[in-house]
């Protein structure tokens, strides 16, 4: 019996080349593991955080790429951000200002 799962060829290219994102952030920040969150009809957010503490995120269509995405690139996938995987962030300067510089005295936005 023949597969009748349709592929979408736009939805693979999609996550291939979110994967290959994956991959390079990976690759430059001596490993990853991410967390994929729905963002709704926005799609997904798939945040990434390195072995060095660095982190980022990147936004997918769907939540479905999104979860293709991570399976090609072969991050560890987390099922929530938090404990040691959460643990592993190093922020500085910069992302203090902009997390909490208004409601704690920093600089301001404007």
């Amino acid at each position: 019996m023949a597969d009748t799962q349709q592929v979408d060829p736009k939805a693979e290219r999609k996550a291939s080349r979110l994967a290959q994102r994956i991959g390079s952030f990976a690759k430059a920040h001596g490993g990853a593991g991410g967390q994929v969150a729905y963002l709704g009809e926005r799609g997904a957010r798939i945040v990434l955080v390195g072995e060095d503490g660095a982190w980022g995120d990147i936004v997918a269509p769907t939540y479905a790429i999104a979860e293709q995405a991570v399976a090609k690139s072969g991050i560890t996938v987390h099922e929530s951000f938090d404990g040691e995987f959460a643990a592993k962030v190093r922020t500085g300067p910069y992302e203090w200002s902009r997390m909490a510089g208004i409601q704690v005295g920093g600089p301001s936005n404007t």
